[in-house]
């Protein structure tokens, strides 16, 4: 892993690279519009969820309006995403238990929201960050990929990389460079075929310099 000054240059040059991550990740316009696009992403890419939530949201964009739609309609709305009815099912209770328990409001706190159906840590944590600016950091296969790589974290699972980059990483940098580092893993650090070569972090990056000292 690398050392404290290492992971101090690593951000910053991140923060150069990328410093409008907000492209290209989920749209939204409200907190449940939020939580909604996340549960839909699950298995499935951003630009597909964006597709559909531009058109799903323009007809039911609240809890109520999602209890109220019948969930075969709900499903073929949503069918061109990954395990569809799963996540209408879960779409349809947790907007339920919004309504019922939460006056339509989407909870702020992270034990709340994991008890809600299709909503666990990763999306609890993007939820927190992205609607609220709670500082978390949602690990999904971009981050898991990128932070062990570069050797941000040295870590076996995503629970492992969770914690070590809550350490690692000031807390007022969580949310932004979660946000970099999926942006980073889609551009560059690809799960095949990296780019290292063109990448600006090569230097300091542990799977570039094992491969190339």
């Amino acid at each position: 892993m690398l050392n404290k000054n290492q992971i101090r240059e690593v951000l910053d040059i991140l923060s150069r690279m990328y410093e409008d991550p907000n492209k290209n990740l989920l749209n939204f316009e409200t907190p449940f519009e939020a939580l909604i696009a996340t549960m839909l992403s699950a298995q499935s890419t951003d630009i597909r969820v964006n597709a559909v939530t531009s058109e799903l949201f323009k007809v039911a964009n609240t809890p109520k309006d999602f209890v109220n739609m019948d969930i075969k309609d709900l499903e073929n709305w949503i069918k061109s995403i990954g395990i569809y009815k799963n996540k209408a099912k879960n779409i349809k209770a947790t907007s339920q238990i919004l309504v019922d328990d939460f006056n339509s409001e989407v909870p702020k706190d992270k034990a709340e929201l994991i008890k809600l159906p299709g909503v666990g840590n990763k999306t609890a944590n993007v939820v927190l960050a992205n609607a609220f600016d709670i500082p978390a950091f949602a690990v999904d296969t971009h981050v898991f990929r990128v932070a062990n790589r570069i050797g941000l974290v040295d870590a076996k699972n995503v629970s492992q990389t969770e914690a070590q980059l809550t350490k690692n990483v000031p807390e007022d940098e969580w949310n932004i460079t979660h946000k970099r580092l999926i942006s980073h893993g889609r551009a560059i650090c690809k799960a095949r075929g990296p780019l290292c070569e063109e990448c600006d972090l090569n230097k300091l990056c542990l799977y570039y310099r094992r491969d190339n000292d």
